[in-house]
């Protein structure tokens, strides 16, 4: 891989890290993401260290904002190697607290927002392209007092699914990286760790891809 990279939902934890990991591999680095200061800081470590990256910023529940951001930056950074997602929204309710109206808030961002991404990015997407999504062990194990994050991971997992077997006869793989742990400061889930599994992620054989993998520590 030689092309660009575009992070959608950028900031300091895992999309951080993954952004860092690839941009030493030498990819041109975008950034995509609603925290001005986030997307800033990032940008300006990524720059730092002497790779070059743009950014933009988007609420990625706004769809004409995002797809001109994403389409921006592939135009600014050339072909597109690597296409992450990365959003998810947290709201500490449970099923009695959560209205229909919250729920869908949630899920246009943490489900929804991955086919803007995705389809503003298409045509800078190439034989050999790879869509990566931070999954979480909350698909299968909610907490009932985030309901909405559950049903937000259930469903962009079953997404990447369906995105993949639409792309893959053009030699694009999407694959959902199932992080099994809790986020931290140290052990096997701190950010650089888990944006390691997802860098290995892309390096599955074609033939052999899966469209789930777990990150287990």
């Amino acid at each position: 891989m030689s092309g660009s990279v575009i992070i959608a939902g950028a900031g300091p934890g895992v999309s951080g890290s993954l952004a860092r990991l690839l941009a030493r591999e030498g990819h041109p680095v975008g950034l995509v993401g609603a925290d001005e200061d986030a997307v800033r800081e990032l940008a300006g470590q990524l720059a730092d260290a002497g790779a070059r990256v743009e950014s933009r910023l988007a609420d990625l529940t706004d769809v004409d904002a995002t797809h001109a951001a994403v389409t921006g930056l592939a135009e600014a950074l050339g072909p597109v190697d690597v296409l992450h997602f990365n959003p998810s929204a947290f709201r500490e309710k449970d099923p009695l607290e959560l209205t229909p109206a919250e729920l869908l808030q949630d899920v246009a961002l943490g489900v929804g927002a991955l086919l803007t991404v995705v389809r503003a990015a298409r045509p800078h997407l190439h034989d050999g392209s790879r869509i990566t999504v931070t999954g979480s062990m909350a698909a299968d194990e909610p907490w009932h007092r985030a309901a909405s994050l559950g049903v937000q991971k259930a469903g962009v997992r079953n997404l990447v699914h369906s995105i993949d077997a639409t792309l893959r006869a053009d030699g694009i793989r999407a694959v959902s990286v199932t992080v099994r742990g809790t986020l931290s400061r140290e052990g096997a889930f701190t950010p650089d760790r888990v944006a390691a599994a997802i860098r290995a992620a892309l390096d599955q054989p074609a033939d052999a891809w899966r469209t789930e993998v777990a990150y287990d520590g």
